[in-house]
């Protein structure tokens, strides 16, 4: 016992050290062991032992929903007060089919609750049953509730713990016909509790959720020259001849990794906005997690002016054909718009365009130049 105590206190300290990651279009599955106990029955039990055992094959939908396939075993043996000498012994089999829910999918102990449907079939020796010692083959159906808890411990592998409540249509279960109380939905038919403790193997999974990722990039691996940055973005700040004077607007940096490169509205708002840090790989439409912050702030600025509308522009360097420079910023600017409404911006307020290669920011011969134009800008709109 205290082998498994020390277990179960190391798996549950690595889990909670585990980053979280939701699932969606995934499937699992999982195994471990159970013990029973009797809720809503006409013996009054002495002493009850019993074992079991599940296993489950899950399909998750998103990363709150599912539904899930369990197979369950069970040994309960009880002696009914005043009987010392009489062991109940009933063996169930039980399928059922259940809708999952999971409340809180990016932490690392993500409580769920479980509703569904199934059957049961179990036999019992040494019954109370007058005139039988025996009932063999008792099918019935059988309505469950259940909340538990998944801990992360790897990408592929959870620990669950599970308590669930469920009711036996058929009053013989527990050895003896007749029921005292009531089961789920006021059934007046045996009942029982189960506790379940065990593993999740994912053995599937789709495409990577990103409603974890608010906090990922935060720490960025390598420093950033933000001078630097700052430097390419003024050299690039657009001109505009006013009476044939040739006038330079000045460049400005709002919090969360904006900067305004086109000035300011009558109204005091930015007109063009560089989202300085939403950055994409050579020849992809990936964001790369140091943008996440950044897109995040973007999005809590536009929650905060709900009158705002932007056209999210997106932009890449020169290597390769203008043709598909054009459709590779097209989903640039799309990736950005899906985040922005994934984060709660409604998509009228939102536009993606993408503009290929033209209006570069920095120069196309290095490296480093070409990387600051494979960038994402914010135009406002009126």
């Amino acid at each position: 016992m205290k082998k498994f105590v020390t277990l179960l206190t190391v798996l549950l300290l690595t889990a909670s050290v585990m980053q979280a990651q939701a699932l969606k279009d995934s499937w699992s599955l999982g195994f471990g062991g159970s013990v029973f106990n009797l809720t809503s029955a006409n013996v009054n039990v002495r002493a009850m032992k019993s074992f079991g055992g599940y296993v489950s094959l899950q399909r998750n939908f998103t990363e709150h929903t599912g539904l899930r396939l369990g197979l369950n075993f069970g040994s309960l043996t009880n002696s009914p007060a005043g009987n010392n000498n009489l062991n109940i012994t009933t063996t169930s089999f039980a399928g059922n089919l259940d809708l999952v829910y999971y409340f809180m999918p990016c932490e690392s102990f993500s409580p769920f609750m479980t509703v569904g449907v199934g059957q049961n079939y179990h036999s019992v020796d040494n019954s109370e049953v007058a005139g039988q010692a025996d009932v063999d083959g008792t099918m019935a159906m059988q309505v469950g509730f259940s909340l538990g808890v998944l801990a992360n411990l790897s990408d592929n592998w959870k620990l669950k713990t599970e308590l669930g409540s469920y009711t036996v249509g058929a009053s013989n279960f527990d050895g003896s016909y007749g029921t005292e109380g009531y089961g789920l939905l006021g059934s007046n038919t045996d009942s029982y509790m189960k506790f379940d403790i065990g593993v999740e193997w994912y053995f599937s999974k789709g495409e990577e959720s990103k409603i974890c990722q608010l906090y990922d990039g935060l720490e960025m691996p390598d420093p950033v020259d933000y001078e630097r940055l700052e430097n390419i973005v003024k050299k690039y700040i657009p001109r505009e001849v006013i009476k044939e004077v040739v006038v330079e607007k000045e460049v400005a940096r709002a919090a969360g990794g904006t900067y305004i490169i086109d000035g300011v509205d009558a109204d005091g708002s930015s007109s063009r906005m560089l989202l300085m840090g939403v950055n994409f790989d050579f020849n992809s439409n990936k964001l790369r997690p140091e943008g996440y912050p950044i897109l995040y702030h973007t999005a809590k600025m536009m929650l905060l002016n709900p009158n705002l509308k932007v056209e999210a522009q997106g932009y890449t360097d020169n290597i390769g054909s203008k043709k598909v420079n054009k459709v590779l910023s097209q989903k640039r600017a799309e990736s950005v718009k899906a985040y922005l409404l994934a984060r709660g911006i409604s998509a009228d307020r939102v536009k993606a365009v993408g503009y290929g290669e033209t209006n570069p920011i920095s120069d196309n011969k290095d490296a480093a130049g070409r990387a600051m134009n494979r960038r994402i800008e914010f135009k406002v709109l009126d």
